[in-house]
């Protein structure tokens, strides 16, 4: 119940952050997706965890495709499309990605 001194108040909404797992900015940019059975594209990674990363790409995406990601000097991640806006997309890997990896590619 609001009181006197803040029934009129502005209330900013709440913040919420669904992740579980901090994003970490990348120290690799490059990229390639390339869905199952086509070539791939370059892409430009943004930034990552250890379950998933926003990707800058040029194809349209759509939530729930399946995708593999490649970074410079690692091996393929399979991942899935958790939303894609404007041509920057959010994905979530199959299996969390290794700390060894995670740390050559980010800054921290």
């Amino acid at each position: 119940m609001a009181t006197r001194a803040t029934r009129y108040r502005q209330v900013d909404p709440a913040l919420f952050e669904g992740r579980s797992a901090p994003r970490h900015r990348v120290v690799v940019t490059r990229a390639t997706v390339r869905r199952h059975g086509e070539e791939a594209v370059d892409a430009e990674l943004k930034d990552l965890s250890i379950y998933g990363c926003r990707i800058l790409v040029e194809d349209a995406q759509t939530p729930g495709d399946r995708l593999w990601l490649r970074f410079t000097g690692a091996m393929p991640v399979a991942a899935t499309v958790v939303w894609c806006e404007a041509g920057v997309m959010g994905c979530r890997f199959d299996e969390p990605l290794a700390s060894s990896t995670a740390r050559a590619l980010t800054l921290g």
